[in-house]
This record gives structure tokens, C-alpha cells and sequence, in this order.
């Protein structure tokens, strides 16, 4: 059975040499093999071509039988690596933490363990009828939320 410890040494130095990062490597009992590239500037088609390349050459279909799926992230997918988070800087982002509600805002600060979100609501200012913006700097660590996704507009 392939292993994903063997897809990563297969794909790390390549990946990490031309910019890119990797963001998930699963590979299933059936041995159906999902990898997930990117890099700041985004992956075209051709370099996932490239890299399923690298992985078919490297075993024989003969003795080890298996599906391979290179692509990146999808638009609605959560990110799951510090590089994703700092890509996506000053982007509307959905926050779901596990301890409060889910809210929308912008992402502002990515550091090794933690992360910032500006959100800006409405809100009742004490003396004033009307509600007013105001707004709301979030911090979280990493594993304080279930997901963090971006939010796609048109």
C-alpha cells in the first residue's frame, strides 16, 4: 500500500523548490491518492500535470494499483495551512469558532500561531436610536476554529 509519507518525499523538495506549498496529501485504504498544491501566485493546470507525473513515474502500476488526483484548494474548502492564511490576506473571510458563532469579516494579520479578523456590524450606541458600524478586531489561534473560508463574490 502506498503511504503518504511516500507521496511527500516524492513531491516536497520539487514543490518547495519552485514556490509552491503543499496543503494536503491523503491517501485512502483503496489507495485513491488526493494531493493539494499552491503557491501565493496560484497553480495552473500544467504544474498539477507536472506533479501527478512525478508521483505515476515513481511507483509501477504492475505491482501497486492506484488513482491519483492532483489539484488545488476548491473555492468553498476551508484553509487548513499557515501559507493558505497568508495568501488570502485582506480577504472577506467566514470565521466559524468553536466556542461562538460563525461571522463574516477581513482577514488582516496571519502569524505562526494565530490570526486576525476585522469585522465591521451594527450596533446599538447607548444615547442614539439609529445603530451605528462599528468595528471588531478578532484574534484566534488555529485550533480555536472549526473553519476559516473564503468568501467568493462576484
Amino acid at each position: 500500500m502506498i503511504t503518504k509519507e511516500q507521496i511527500l518525499e516524492i513531491i516536497t523538495e520539487k514543490i518547495e523548490a519552485d514556490g509552491c506549498f503543499i496543503v494536503e496529501v491523503k491517501v485512502s485504504a483503496t489507495n485513491k491518492i488526493m494531493v493539494l498544491i499552491d503557491s501565493m501566485d496560484g497553480i495552473n493546470i500544467d504544474y498539477c500535470i507536472q506533479i501527478s507525473r512525478l508521483i505515476e513515474s515513481s511507483f509501477d502500476r504492475e505491482e501497486e494499483d492506484f488513482e491519483l488526483e492532483v489539484s488545488t484548494p476548491g473555492l468553498g474548502q476551508p484553509l487548513k495551512v499557515l501559507n493558505q492564511y497568508k495568501k488570502n490576506i485582506g480577504r472577506e473571510v467566514e470565521v466559524t469558532p468553536f466556542e461562538s458563532a460563525p461571522f463574516k469579516g477581513k482577514l488582516t494579520q496571519v502569524y505562526e500561531d494565530h490570526f486576525s479578523v476585522e469585522e465591521e456590524k451594527k450596533v446599538k450606541i447607548e444615547g442614539k436610536k439609529k445603530k451605528e458600524l462599528k468595528l471588531f478586531n478578532h484574534n484566534y489561534k488555529f485550533d480555536e476554529v472549526k473553519s476559516v473560508k473564503i468568501i467568493v463574490s462576484f
